[in-house]
C-alpha cells in the first residue's frame, strides 16, 4: 500500500476515499470501499431525516470495522434540510470524518473541529481551497472541471488545479475528479496530491447500491457522454447526456431561461429512480468525464487493490526514466 498524509490522517490502507453521492452513498458501498483500504463514505442527504442517518451509520458499523466518514453538502435550495441537524447526528454517532461540500461550511467546520472530526471540504476553485484552509479544515479535496456534479464557474481542469494547490496550500490535499485508474492516481501523488476521490468509478462497482443498467451505460459510455446544465443559471452541473439533460440544455440555449423552466425535469426524485428502475433517461443523474476510463464493474476490493498497484507500477517506472535522463 502507498502511505501519504492522506492515509495517516483518517487511518486507511489506500489513498483512495469515495465521494459522498447522492442516492449511491449509502452503507453498503461505503462499508465495501472502507473494507477494502480506502476510505467509504455515506452521503448524510440521501438519508431523510436525521434519525434515518443514525442508523445508517449504526449500519455501516455492522458492515465493517474500519474507518468511514459521511459527507455533508451544502447547495442552494427552495426548501434546505435542516443541516444543523445533520451536524449533530454526524456528532452524536461518533463519526471521526467528515467531507463538507458545496456552499461556505464554516459555521458547521467550527462545530466539527470542536468535536475533534477531521474535515476534508471539496474545493472547485483555488481560492475556495485557501478559504477552507484558513477556516481550519485539516485537508481540502480539489475537484477539477472533469468531475461529476457541481465542477464551479471557472472551467479549470485539474492538472492545473491540482499543481496550483501545491503551490499555495500548506495544508494536504486529494484529487478530485477525472480519476478511475492507478495511472490517475499515480499522477495526482506527483502533481502533489496525498490521494484521490472517486464518485463515478466507484458507482461502477459490484457493491454500488444502483441498478446494473446505469453501471453498464457507464462502461458503454466515452468520455463525450456528459452534458453540462445550469450554465445559465451559473450553477453548473455535469450529468450524463441523455434525452432529459438535452432537453434542459435546449431550453438554455433559447435564452432568459428561469430554473421553474426547467424544474420538472431535474427534479431529485426523477434522478433516484433512474438508479432504481435502471432507465438512464428518466431523470437526470450526475456522472463524470472518467465514464470514458471505466471498462468494467468489479468489487471494491478488486478496484481498490488494481488501482494501488497500478499506481506503483507506474512511479516505479517513472522513477527509472529519471534516472536515464
Amino acid at each position: 500500500m502507498i502511505e501519504t498524509a492522506f492515509t495517516k490522517l483518517v487511518g486507511v490502507e489506500a489513498p483512495i476515499m469515495q465521494g459522498g453521492m447522492q442516492w449511491v452513498g449509502t452503507a453498503d458501498l461505503a462499508a465495501a470501499v472502507s473494507n477494502a483500504g480506502g476510505l467509504g463514505i455515506i452521503t448524510a442527504l440521501t438519508q431523510p431525516t436525521p434519525g434515518d442517518l443514525i442508523k445508517e451509520i449504526e449500519r455501516c458499523r455492522k458492515l465493517t470495522k474500519k474507518p468511514f466518514g459521511v459527507n455533508l453538502t451544502i447547495l442552494p435550495a427552495i426548501n434546505p434540510p435542516p443541516y444543523s441537524k445533520y451536524v449533530d447526528a454526524i456528532i452524536k454517532a461518533g463519526i471521526k470524518v467528515v467531507e463538507t461540500a458545496g456552499n461556505n461550511p464554516q459555521e458547521h467546520v467550527k462545530r466539527f473541529k470542536d468535536a475533534g472530526i477531521v474535515v476534508i471540504h471539496k474545493c472547485t476553485a483555488i481560492r475556495h481551497a485557501i478559504s477552507a484552509q484558513k477556516m481550519g479544515v485539516d485537508m481540502v479535496s480539489i475537484d477539477g472541471f472533469e468531475c461529476a456534479g457541481h465542477p464551479g464557474e471557472d472551467d479549470v481542469p485539474g492538472l492545473v488545479l491540482l499543481a496550483r494547490a501545491a503551490q499555495v496550500l500548506t495544508i494536504p490535499y486529494i484529487a478530485s475528479g477525472g480519476i478511475g485508474t492507478g495511472r490517475g492516481l499515480a499522477a495526482a501523488l506527483v502533481l502533489g496530491a496525498a490521494g484521490v476521490n472517486m464518485g463515478t468509478r466507484f458507482m461502477c462497482t459490484v457493491e454500488s447500491p444502483i441498478d446494473e443498467n446505469i453501471k453498464k451505460t457507464i462502461v458503454d459510455a466515452s468520455e463525450r457522454d456528459t452534458a453540462l446544465m445550469f450554465r445559465t443559471l451559473h450553477n453548473t452541473a455535469r450529468v450524463f447526456k441523455n434525452a432529459v439533460s438535452k432537453e434542459v440544455v435546449e431550453i438554455e440555449k433559447r435564452g432568459n431561461a428561469q430554473f421553474k423552466d426547467i424544474q420538472h425535469l431535474v427534479s431529485g426524485e426523477r434522478g433516484r429512480k433512474v438508479y432504481t428502475t435502471g432507465d438512464p433517461d428518466f431523470g437526470v443523474w450526475t456522472c463524470g468525464i472518467v465514464a470514458g476510463l471505466i471498462h468494467d464493474i468489479p468489487t471494491c476490493k478488486v478496484l481498490v487493490a488494481r488501482m494501488v498497484k497500478e499506481a506503483e507500477d507506474a512511479l516505479s517506472s517513472q522513477k527509472i526514466i529519471k534516472s536515464k535522463l
